[in-house]
């Protein structure tokens, strides 16, 4: 959420934001807007002072028995409560309006993120790793021949619809094996502490991490109103929404490992094969909270933790750094990981990292106290798939096909499969 009085101050900067991201001014809107609601206020607070004032000589009028002044003075209280009545109501209307134009508006770029309209004007910063070269065709991950008896596409469609899979024997072996892996680096290797969350959530939630009320198509509302999450994102971040930090406590770094549901409204006809979008998925988010000064730094750092998981499963990858038209709505800035898939021949995301600024902060009410005094300040949010467990199953399993229909495994997953280092081609773990 945006900050009316920085918008007052410098309407210019706040729409030259809004032109990076490919957006029209919104100032003007605005800023009128605001000005009728602080006059209906300024009125109502005016008509206020006269209805005391009226009332304090309605009863001197009564007291000298003056009957005419008496009844001119109670018609004019009776006629100040009246429009006080209404011009609060007004202005908690323009109130509440203004709050929901601001909710819409996205954040607005950091200075040093490059300038574009779409993914084509990303731009890398690093790759690890040399796609392997193949003696025969890759196939994607759905038919592999591997995978195939644990991959269950046609039962889940028969259970829950299209894109929903059932798996099960070795592959859901490895896709836990790959949850609990990502988990335990982050808890032992980068210091995030495991939080487990609930999966519904209430509305003032989904508000706080900007999916309401802009994105609501894309999420699962139950009929009793709480919202299914599309990420733990909304639930570690709204951990300390209303929360008065002391700034030693920052910063707070989490993990956790969850369901997640995203009804997938904007992407009709994309990746309709396979389990690269689901409307079910599991994740391990990571999201930290900190100071305005130490954002960017743990925006990096975070980034870093990504990359290491996988590094350690030896997966080639390359960052980038999205562009001012490709940014999600509350990222100030985002990098992208995006992994080699053989069996498409090309990169695809399998983590965004977003440092957000105070923009979800504002919208919790989340603030820290400066160690060395003064006024409460918001804290920065940050989060970022640590990583998509789904995704990273299929780039394992697309990297580590055979010839013979097998897949190898990555080292790093031996201990978590009893040792067993392969999927043999009849779809057992070996």
């Amino acid at each position: 959420m945006h900050d009316i009085r920085a918008i007052r101050e410098n309407p210019a900067a706040f729409d030259e934001g809004l032109r990076r991201r490919g957006l029209p001014p919104a100032s003007p809107e605005i800023l009128a807007l605001d000005a009728d609601r602080r006059a209906k206020i300024a009125a109502a607070e005016s008509a206020t002072a006269d209805q005391n004032r009226a009332s304090k000589d309605v009863g001197a009028a009564k007291a000298r028995g003056d009957d005419a002044e008496f009844e001119r003075l109670r018609a004019l209280v009776a006629e100040k409560k009246a429009e006080i009545a209404r011009l609060t109501t007004e202005a908690e209307a323009q109130d509440a309006a203004l709050r929901d134009m601001l909710m819409r508006i996205p954040n607005l770029p950091h200075p040093d993120v490059p300038e574009g309209r779409d993914e084509d004007d990303n731009v890398e910063l690093r790759r690890w790793g040399t796609p392997r070269a193949f003696d025969f065709k890759p196939l994607e991950h759905f038919d592999i021949p591997a995978v195939k008896p644990g991959m269950d596409f046609e039962t889940a469609a028969k259970l829950s619809g299209s894109r929903f899979v059932v798996l099960k024997g070795a592959v859901i072996r490895v896709h836990r094996a790959l949850a609990q892996m990502m988990l335990d680096t982050h808890i032992t290797d980068h210091g995030l502490v495991e939080t487990w969350t609930p999966v519904l959530v209430k509305e003032d939630a989904m508000y706080g991490t900007n999916q309401l009320p802009k994105f609501a198509e894309d999420s699962y509302q139950t009929t009793n109103g709480w919202w299914l999450v599309p990420t733990s994102e909304v639930t570690l971040t709204n951990t300390v929404a209303g929360d008065i930090l002391e700034e030693n406590q920052l910063p707070i770094r989490m993990t956790a490992h969850t369901q997640c549901f995203r009804s997938e409204a904007g992407s009709a006809g994309k990746d309709t094969t396979g389990m690269l979008r689901q409307h079910q998925f599991e994740k391990v988010e990571m999201v930290s909270i900190t100071t305005p000064d130490s954002s960017l730094a743990e925006h990096e750092r975070m980034t870093r933790c990504a990359e290491a998981i996988l590094e350690k499963l030896g997966l080639p990858y390359r960052t980038i750094v999205l562009c001012t038209g490709d940014m999600g709505f509350g990222a100030q800035k985002t990098h992208d990981l995006e992994v080699w898939l053989p069996g498409q021949n090309r990169y695809r995301e399998i983590s965004s990292v977003s440092v957000c600024g105070d923009f979800q902060a504002r919208r919790m009410n989340a603030r820290f106290r400066p160690a060395g005094g003064g006024k409460p300040e918001f804290v920065h949010t940050l989060n970022g798939s640590g990583l998509a467990v789904g995704r990273t199953l299929i780039a394992v399993l697309e990297n580590g096909q055979q010839a013979d229909g097998s897949v190898d495994l990555p080292a790093a997953l031996h201990p978590y499969l009893g040792g067993k280092t392969r999927i043999a081609a009849d779809g057992t773990l070996a």
